[in-house]
């Protein structure tokens, strides 16, 4: 049996001495798209930023490839291929949609592969490519939010974070934002997906995890937990 590229063991995080997370326990194998969903405060993107580095972890482990990662810095832990896409973005608003992107390229030196990674992100993305010289501020949404997912691309990561990728898009957006996700799913990504449009990320899930108040409460396929008892509780209210 593999062992999972990502594992977290009995992790506890907290925010001015309350718990946010607590005893959580997940993994995430390669080539593997993992959802995690839950209500608003429910600790997810909390749990993305303590893997990151950006959050102190009090308890339990966080390992990637088998080795503990959760007293590393955010810089240490991207070089070792995490790559985080917050629901923020990030952008800088001046620069151009192709200088966004290649920011995103920082931890490598070899020019060729960068000029290769950012023609695989303009063939992800044509829109890019058709804006690449167009300051970032003046894309909508929705292009703002592929600029972000590209910049993650940019330096080959092995396991992918996204943080709420279609939040504040418009349905027609959401789709084509997920619809990316499921592309980076078929390339073989290994993916890790915070997102609130429940159904349709789970439908793409490979697996995944419910969570409240920073406890695991259920897991399994997608599949498994769209049909579940919890599943039509929590989210559809049936």
């Amino acid at each position: 049996m593999k062992s999972p590229i990502l594992e977290l063991q009995d992790i506890n995080v907290r925010y001015s001495g309350l718990p946010v997370i607590q005893g959580l326990s997940m993994e995430v194998n390669q080539g593997e798209t993992v959802c995690v969903v839950g209500s608003n405060g429910s600790g997810k993107s909390t749990l993305l930023r303590a893997i990151m580095g950006a959050q102190r972890v009090f308890g339990g482990k966080i390992l990637f490839k088998g080795k503990e990662i959760h007293r590393q810095g955010t810089e240490a832990i991207v070089k070792l291929g995490i790559v985080y896409v917050p629901e923020e973005k990030m952008l800088f608003g001046p620069l151009s949609v192709k200088e966004n992107l290649l920011l995103g390229a920082y931890i490598l030196e070899d020019r060729g592969k960068i000029l290769q990674n950012l023609e695989a992100v303009y063939a992800l993305f044509p829109r890019l490519k058709e804006r690449a010289g167009q300051p970032a501020s003046t894309l909508s949404g929705g292009e703002q939010q592929m600029v972000a997912i590209g910049r993650g691309l940019m330096s080959n990561p092995e396991i992918l974070l996204l943080d709420e990728p279609s939040l504040g898009l418009a349905p027609i957006l959401v789709d084509e934002v997920l619809d990316t996700v499921g592309k980076l799913k078929r390339k073989g990504m290994t993916i890790l997906l915070v997102e609130q449009n429940v159904r349709e990320a789970l439908g793409l899930a490979t697996r995944g995890y419910v969570l409240q108040t920073g406890r695991i409460v259920a897991e399994g396929t997608g599949g498994e937990l769209l049909e579940s008892d919890l599943f039509r509780t929590a989210f559809l209210g049936i």
